[in-house]
């Protein structure tokens, strides 16, 4: 190339997002005039291909052959990148995807449920068949509302009454036998590390410690109850070091989450407390590194690729217009050497 030549920027495409606030719209009514799903009247119509001309908006090649067949693609959205729990999970999804001849689109779901992300535009132009989301369902519910028959599937939370069908586990349960068993180790003062409330499976898992701590007569006390700023090793840290700083600490810990868990443990080590001799943690969800780490963490142990392999059978059974009930799979207590 030589000194005088230029590369000229490629022309950034306007989104579905764009054209909506140009014409004054929602991004479902653009996708209604660009696909003629639904009758939108004459003036409407009118200012969505205005937009359309002004902007120079292109709707996906993808798109247009909508009409013809089906893309094989699903969307899996993904709360946290950085959680190894969601990658297994993810695993369980693609190995009944794979066999199928779906490919999977994955997505971070904050970016992907905001306003002007291109995976929401991809939602609104039915560029995938479906949804296996492992986001809050809270977050989803407007989404609901707005592509009704778009096929959803919740993995991981239970959403109970919703059209939504969902795999979970009984989150309560596992977190009462977590706690049953600390009682049964001569443990009265449990602490709770949970994770943000707004998580229906976070609540789920506070009432299961609150109802076992009754169930045995033990005082539930608010001191003992942290709510992390997140999931991440880092989240348990700093919220087991609030633990530290009480007059009467726990004995034992229960984290809603591995990835807590482990945090709590380099924190009870870095003041020299020892686990689990000065103070037992259990944990959640039995993530990979929980049997490596030291001490090996006794957790509840989630089924995690079979929730994901699941959650892709209901989601299949949907696109083929099948009946797809809800399923619980079963938990299970898995005993190590931090409890």
């Amino acid at each position: 190339m030589s000194a005088k030549s230029k590369v000229l920027p490629v022309p950034k495409l306007a989104s579905i997002s764009a054209v909506a606030s140009a014409a004054g719209v929602s991004i479902a009514t653009v996708s209604r005039v660009l696909n003629g799903t639904k009758a939108v009247n004459a003036d409407t119509r009118a200012r969505v291909e205005a937009a359309v001309e002004a902007l120079g908006y292109r709707t996906n090649a993808l798109a247009r052959s909508l009409m013809r067949g089906e893309t094989r693609l699903l969307l899996v959205l993904v709360p946290d990148f950085a959680n190894p729990y969601f990658a297994e999970i993810i695993k369980g999804v693609e190995s009944v995807t794979r066999q199928r001849g779906y490919g999977l689109v994955i997505a971070e779901a904050s970016q992907t449920l905001s306003r002007h992300s291109a995976e929401l535009d991809s939602l609104y132009n039915k560029l995938a068949d479906g949804v296996i989301s492992l986001a809050r369902y809270a977050d989803l519910k407007p989404l609901l509302g707005e592509i009704p028959d778009l096929p959803w599937v919740a993995c991981s939370e239970h959403v109970g009454d919703s059209e939504v069908p969902s795999v979970s586990i009984d989150h309560r349960q596992a977190a009462i036998d977590a706690v049953q068993y600390l009682i049964n180790r001569g443990h009265q003062r449990i602490a709770l590390l949970s994770a943000s409330e707004d998580y229906m499976w976070a609540r789920q898992r506070h009432d299961g410690y609150e109802y076992a701590l009754r169930r045995a007569n033990l005082p539930v006390e608010p001191q003992l109850v942290r709510i992390a700023r997140g999931t991440d090793y880092v989240h348990g840290m700093e919220a087991a070091g609030a633990l530290l700083a009480l007059e009467a600490p726990p004995t034992a810990v229960f984290a809603v989450a591995d990835t807590l868990a482990i945090g709590a443990i380099k924190a009870f080590r870095r003041v020299g407390r020892r686990v689990p001799e000065d103070v037992a943690v259990m944990g959640f969800d039995d993530i990979p590194v929980a049997q490596v780490f030291e001490p090996a963490l006794t957790t509840i142990a989630q089924p995690v690729r079979e929730l994901g392999a699941a959650a892709a059978e209901l989601l299949l059974k949907r696109l083929a217009g099948e009946p797809a009930e809800s399923l619980i799979l079963q938990h299970a207590l898995i005993v190590r050497a931090s409890a």
